[in-house]
């Protein structure tokens, strides 16, 4: 947004430094982007009449003009077409110097002399408009200086970066204001026109709003001894210096105050409107609306609510006709033009959603939906009219405003109450500045500040919708303290922690995963969160499912529950494209609903006023490993996991074929990972499903995939005290006796429990491994073999035979009380 220096020193006494005013407005959040110097090099340019207009042969974007600056008349060659004869230009002559130092000089082009330049805003530095000459006010004099005549003196252009958190902002008063709080310096306000009419508003206009949640404010005046003419100097200089072009003095005027208080207003030819009636509605299912720009444009009212990105809001007539698309651009059919006489003025507030999703789904924005979908502020609206009013009286003197504009409500938001509690701006900011300059910084921007004996209850203008309620509210408010009482004037601290920063045990042993599982050469993958229905259905069609509302994309709208899917369809689409040779892992989340997890999650929201439970996904993080290479079959998945358990040194667990297994897995070559003593179930070990297998690749191949999924939640959980010590004795110097085991036990006896009961047999047993299991003839049914490798050992001596024998009889007697007898 640009704001000339000179706009805000009527309000406000500003540093006599622009750059300090500059440093100012970067400390307050305004960040200036850039900084124009405008009305210099200017002391050569006159005020020239159009005396005649006439073609140069074999040029048609060109023409010869007559122009008299006092003197006679010079032929100017000019390709500029929005001027007539009579009309007053700006006129550079021979030898003028321009900003930016460009000399004017004597030109011949298509044969014809050019003496001097005719001269558009933005050659002048006066504005952006570079689509024709600048035309004057026609009751100017020839030949008079253009900087005496338009009472042009150098000023400054602010270009500031304005936040869209920052509404306020958006206009000349609230900058300044920001300025004048921040320099102590006193806030001036602008006059105000009053109406001395005895006819009321009521008696020859209407107002109305038909849906209370798309317009929460309608204001309605009505002008009379209106005459469209061009606007003062003064005026249009100023609309001209924030970028935008001059029109006519009633357009001027709306777009004056727009830019000066921050409320869009719009004005209509009353002869134009029916009935002399305004109203808000909805637009109807295939409206449409000319547009100012000259766009038809088809409007649309989903009638699903405001939520719905189909609709949007209308003024209408006293005959339902659409005159605009309401806070983003009038219609062509009420526009003012010359034969304007009277006017029926609109402002008004509407909610900023509605006018946001307009904008963007006709591709048309404008400075009014910038501001009102920033939020407007809902009292504004009348302030704003007697603003019009008084700037428009500068050319229309004897403008007649009817008494009692008519004034409709519908919704609008309520300020933010906010209590500041003893200490509270200390905590957060670390300096105390005391109530009385906390009260003065605040109500500098127009909060209401009242002592109480909780502290200070600060309410927040009407001006500020962006200011909440409750503990943000009191963070939003303090942050407001900080900004103007000035950053770099907190105390500045280093922070100190109790304890340095480091990584959880979590984190750690998630790390140490991560790299062991690179170091396997498993590929890490990442598949998407999000999901269709028909992905979910795959393993689990009949359980309820996680959905977003307002998902990016409609087929992909439910939280996974398994990584299984997402790894397997990118496994197929390698082995597609002759790639399949790769073992693929994820890190990642997966939800359960909170109905299919067992047990009602729970948060809770709320503040000051309470709080509410909250139904919410069970998230839980796992690794997912499928080994697609060619051989990879459980046992390349047991072994896997054999060798991330020692990486994170976890004991004490078993295998479990008997569990239940989730979908997708193989029914008789899978296992649940457990914890022998709690029996939390820490994964699954396995193959895949041959059926999910055939679906994944359409049935082109046929071939094993194992799979193994570890619950990353219980498996490095620091309270689990199944761990392996990272420390080992020191092996015995002296020579160790092996020996092999062939147990005969039935198939309830796992052989971790076998292999504890053998460890703990006798004290010379220094480790026990399962090596092989078999199940076949000379067996009986529910029995199975386990084969062990027994290693004895002393600390002291090397062992006898005879020991050894007494050893291997201890083992065989204690397996013997588990049923296990040597095959």
């Amino acid at each position: 947004m640009k704001i000339a220096r000179s706009w805000l020193e009527t309000f406000v006494d500003l540093p006599e430094s622009n750059d300090v005013l500059r440093e100012v407005l970067d400390d307050l959040g305004l960040v200036v982007e850039g900084v124009e110097v405008v009305g210099e090099g200017l002391g050569d340019v006159l005020v020239a009449r159009v005396e005649s207009i006439s073609a140069i042969p074999g040029a048609d974007r060109i023409r010869l003009v007559s122009a008299r600056a006092g003197g006679d008349p010079l032929d100017i060659v000019c390709g500029a077409m929005n001027f007539a004869v009579g009309d007053l230009v700006p006129l550079a002559p021979v030898g003028a110097v321009l900003p930016g130092g460009f000399e004017i000089a004597r030109r011949t082009m298509r044969g014809v002399v050019s003496n001097g330049m005719l001269c558009s805003g933005r050659e002048l530095g006066l504005g952006d408009d570079h689509s024709g000459l600048l035309i004057l006010d026609p009751s100017l004099e020839p030949g008079e200086l253009l900087t005496n005549a338009l009472g042009i003196s150098p000023d400054v252009i602010f270009d500031i970066s304005i936040e869209g958190n920052r509404p306020d902002a958006w206009c000349v008063a609230g900058v300044a204001r920001d300025v004048a709080t921040r320099l102590n310096r006193p806030w001036r306000d602008v006059s105000l026109a009053m109406s001395a009419s005895a006819t009321s508003t009521a008696s020859v206009a209407n107002a109305g709003i038909d849906d209370v949640d798309l317009c929460g404010r309608l204001t309605v005046s009505y002008l009379r001894g209106v005459r469209v003419g061009p606007s003062p100097s003064w005026v249009a200089r100023r609309v001209e210096s924030a970028g935008m072009r001059s029109i006519n003095n009633v357009v001027d005027a709306s777009n004056f105050v727009m830019l000066e208080l921050g409320q869009p207003t719009h004005p209509y030819d009353a002869s134009r409107v029916a009935q002399r009636t305004l109203r808000a509605r909805r637009a109807r299912e295939g409206e449409t609306l000319e547009t100012l720009d000259g766009v038809v444009r088809t409007l649309a009212r989903a009638g699903r609510g405001l939520g719905d990105t189909g609709e949007d809001c209308v003024i209408v007539d006293g005959d339902d006709r659409v005159l605009g698309l309401a806070g983003i651009m009038g219609g062509a059919s009420s526009e003012i033009d010359a034969s304007t006489t009277e006017v029926l003025l609109e402002a008004a507030y509407f909610d900023p959603m509605a006018i946001a999703r307009s904008s963007k789904r006709h591709g048309l924005r404008s400075e009014a939906s910038a501001r009102f979908e920033r939020g407007v502020d809902p009292e504004l609206a009348l302030r704003a009219a007697a603003r019009f009013v008084d700037v428009l009286r500068a050319s229309v003197p004897d403008l007649e405003w009817l008494a009692e504009p008519l004034d409709v409500r519908g919704l609008t938001p309520t300020p933010a109450t906010v209590v500041l509690r003893p200490g509270d701006v200390a905590r957060l900011l670390g300096a105390d500045l005391g109530n009385a300059e906390v009260t003065r910084l605040l109500e500098g921007l127009g909060f209401q500040v009242r002592p109480i004996s909780e502290g200070l209850e600060v309410v927040a203008p009407s001006t500020r919708p962006d200011v909440r309620t409750g503990a943000r509210g009191r963070a939003d408010v303090i942050e407001e303290i900080a900004r103007l009482h000035g950053y770099r004037q907190l105390p500045r601290r280093t922070p100190t922690w109790p304890q340095p920063g480091g990584l959880t045990s979590r984190q750690r042993e998630r790390r140490v995963l991560r790299d062991a599982v690179v170091d396997l050469g498993i590929l890490e993958v990442w598949t998407p969160t999000l999901g269709s229905d028909e992905d979910f259905d795959l393993l689990r069609r009949d359980s309820p499912r996680v959905r977003v509302t307002n998902p990016l994309a409609a087929d992909e709208s439910v939280l996974r529950a398994t990584m299984v899917t997402g790894i397997l369809t990118t496994w197929a689409k390698n082995v597609e494209r002759g790639l399949g040779d790769v073992a693929l892992g994820e890190f990642g989340v997966v939800f359960r609903h909170p109905d299919d997890h067992g047990t009602l999650a729970r948060a809770t929201r709320g503040g000051e006023g309470g709080s509410v439970a909250l139904r919410l996904p069970f998230e839980n993080e796992r690794l997912t490993v499928v080994l697609g290479r060619h051989g990879d079959d459980a046992t390349r998945a047991l072994r896997l996991w054999s060798t991330l358990g020692a990486r994170l040194n976890v004991a004490d667990v078993v295998l479990n074929t008997q569990a239940t297994l989730p979908p997708g897995w193989h029914p008789t070559r899978s296992a649940t990972i457990e914890d022998a003593t709690t029996r939390a179930v820490l994964g699954y070990v396995g193959e895949t499903d041959p059926d999910l297998v055939d679906h994944v690749l359409g049935g082109n191949v046929e071939r094993r995939v194992a799979m193994l999924d570890l619950d990353l939640d219980v498996l490095l959980d620091p309270t689990r005290a199944t761990r392996r010590s990272e420390f080992t004795t020191i092996p015995s110097r002296y020579p160790s006796a092996m020996m092999d085991l062939a147990l005969v036990t039935p198939n309830t006896l796992s052989a971790h429990e076998l292999a504890t009961v053998l460890r703990a047999a006798s004290p010379l047993v220094e480790d026990v491994r399962l090596f092989d299991v078999y199940r076949g003839q000379n067996l009986a049914s529910g029995t199975r073999s386990l084969a062990f490798a027994i290693r004895f050992s002393a600390d002291d001596r090397t062992l006898s035979e005879e020991e050894v024998t007494q050893a291997r009889q201890a083992l065989l007697a204690s397996a013997a009380t588990r049923g296990a007898v040597l095959r």
